[in-house]
């Protein structure tokens, strides 16, 4: 739903496209084989490029009528014809990523994005994706705020003179995850920038590891698959 403003942030910017990483998704109505390339070159008319560096499967939506191997082959389709130089996957669990690899083969898949946060670790789906050389993509790792109250956190945050935001984004980025915060503060995006400064020590990271509660945040119905 925000193509077109990014496309237009792009093309005002000034900066070369070679120097940005842009990643779209392709929707539900748009999985058939029929829809999904047509649907890609559709997005990249509105983001005024001739190429996405990744494109994603947006949700596996379980029984929507498309089968996984054909959204997943017309997805690879889509890399072929040059319009992606990557393709990949969001909110799959073990079992649908297993599909998805069988249908386009090992090693075609960039990304898994899901969500992840202190408060929801994923411990067996990121292993399994560590094991398949499929890396990790970490929404949510806010939480919505709420990991921003922890008093954890914050503890962890006093000793290193950080922000609590900056030690959750420190976490993941430490366990090897691709890290995409969002704000609508520009102070706050700056200030996000610089966990990739922040060195957490082993306590820390155990401090962390024991905030697990399971605490999912996004499971659209009709979506979501049944997660691990």
């Amino acid at each position: 739903g925000n193509e077109a403003e990014v496309g237009q942030a792009i093309a005002e910017s000034g900066v070369q496209r070679s120097d940005l990483f842009v990643t779209t998704k392709i929707w539900v109505e748009n999985y058939s084989r029929n829809k999904l390339v047509p649907s890609l070159r559709d997005s990249l008319k509105k983001l005024r490029t001739d190429y996405v560096d990744l494109s994603l499967i947006h949700w596996p939506a379980p029984g929507n009528g498309v089968e996984l191997s054909e959204y997943m082959e017309a997805l690879a389709e889509a890399k072929a014809q040059g319009l992606t130089r990557q393709i990949g996957i969001s909110n799959f669990n073990i079992e649908l990523t297993r599909q998805a690899i069988a249908a386009v083969g090992h090693g075609e898949i960039a990304t898994n994005q899901i969500e992840l946060s202190p408060y929801l670790q994923g411990s067996k789906l990121t292993a399994f994706l560590k094991e398949q050389g499929i890396q990790v993509t970490s929404y949510m790792t806010l939480a919505y705020g709420k990991v921003l109250k922890d008093p954890v956190l914050a503890r962890i945050a006093d000793k290193h003179q950080a922000t609590v935001a900056q030690v959750a984004l420190a976490w993941a980025l430490q366990l090897g995850y691709a890290v995409i915060p969002s704000s609508t503060k520009r102070e706050n995006l700056a200030s996000n920038l610089l966990a990739r400064d922040l060195k957490l020590d082993a306590e820390d990271m155990a401090l962390i590891a024991a905030l697990e509660r399971n605490g999912r945040e996004v499971s659209p119905e009709g979506l979501a698959p049944i997660w691990d």
